[in-house]
């Protein structure tokens, strides 16, 4: 009887250990492993954007200066905040790549600096490489963005706006070279995307069958199209969105199920992004349900009414031939 209260004891108190919150502040004793699952797991892929790094977080959620330093280098940090600065440190996220790397996403930010980072760990929870993704400025006429794709490729993107509306775009990529412990640049791709460009809808030819098949539209910059799926419970979509004078703007082809009469939803293959859609007799209602930033800026979404376009009907002589 009383072997049975041991290991019972034991058994609660394995599971009360288990339970307990996890903390990282310097005056915590842990191991890699208490660190890496700090991070949060996030799904591919996932981007970090500037706008994040300006948000308040709470200390509770904050990793200690020596906690940090103690399983990734210290120059890691004074390459960008320099040295003797320590700045506040948050977790954004963690991708695990069975049995190969992990990847955690870091929020780093002083009064007067903010990076976002990427950071490497082996399959044995060794640091390999990291470096910082963005690096916030205040030029209102940039947007950063940094991330990591289901195929585990790194990219760091800067986009500028000019006085004439014109937006260019530099963006390079990466690959994780744990031989090299690095990040090594694999491309580089410059160019210019002028918001007034033609859009090219890439379901314009596809067959039109289906009772809400049809083009839905508010203007020639913010439409859907709705074509025929590979059977009639599903649809072909295709959505392009401008708001804000073209600042904010969102893309989006893909395929919905139908859900009930008038009802469909598309879910992103790894990915947490969820649209639904609503028919009407004349119209399409959109609504992003669940996070599809990485098919649009940050601070806009695939919402709003679009009314559906009417069918060109070709004319026919009243007259009959003689």
């Amino acid at each position: 009887m009383n072997k049975s209260l041991f290991i019972l004891l034991l058994v609660f108190l394995f599971i009360e250990c288990r339970n307990k919150k996890i903390k990282l502040t310097d005056d915590d004793t842990v191991v890699i492993a208490d660190f890496i699952d700090f991070f949060p797991v996030v799904s591919l892929p996932f981007q970090v954007f500037d706008s994040i790094l300006i948000k308040k977080q709470t200390d509770s959620a904050s990793i200690g200066y020596k906690i940090f330093t103690q399983f990734v280098p210290d120059s890691i940090l004074t390459n960008e905040f320099g040295k003797g600065v320590k700045p506040d440190m948050y977790p954004l996220g963690k991708v695990v790549v069975d049995n190969l790397e992990t990847y955690l996403f870091l929020k780093a930010t002083t009064t007067s600096k903010k990076c976002g980072y990427i950071l490497a760990f082996d399959k044995k929870n060794k640091f390999i490489a990291g470096m910082p993704l963005v690096v916030a400025d205040k030029d209102a006429a940039t947007y950063q963005s940094g991330g990591i794709d289901a195929k585990h490729t790194v990219s760091k993107t800067l986009q500028k706006k000019d006085d004439e509306g014109q937006i260019s775009e530099s963006k390079n990529v990466y690959i994780l070279n744990a031989e090299a412990r690095a990040f090594s640049l694999i491309m580089m791709d410059e160019g210019v995307a002028d918001q007034h460009q033609e859009i090219i809808n890439p379901i314009d030819t596809f067959p039109q069958n289906n009772k809400f098949a049809g083009d839905y539209s508010k203007d020639k910059r913010n439409y859907v199209s709705v074509r025929d799926g590979k059977n009639p419970s599903l649809i072909v979509f295709f959505i392009h969105f401008e708001k804000d004078n073209g600042e904010c703007a969102g893309e989006l082809k893909g395929e919905a199920t139908m859900q009930g009469v008038k009802n469909a939803v598309f879910r992103a293959n790894g990915n947490p992004c969820v649209i639904e859609f609503t028919f009407t007799k004349n119209a399409i209602l959109v609504k992003e349900l669940e996070a599809c930033g990485s098919y649009r800026d940050i601070k806009c979404f695939f919402e709003g009414s679009y009314r559906k376009a009417k069918e060109l009907k070709v004319k026919t002589s009243a007259k009959k031939q003689a």
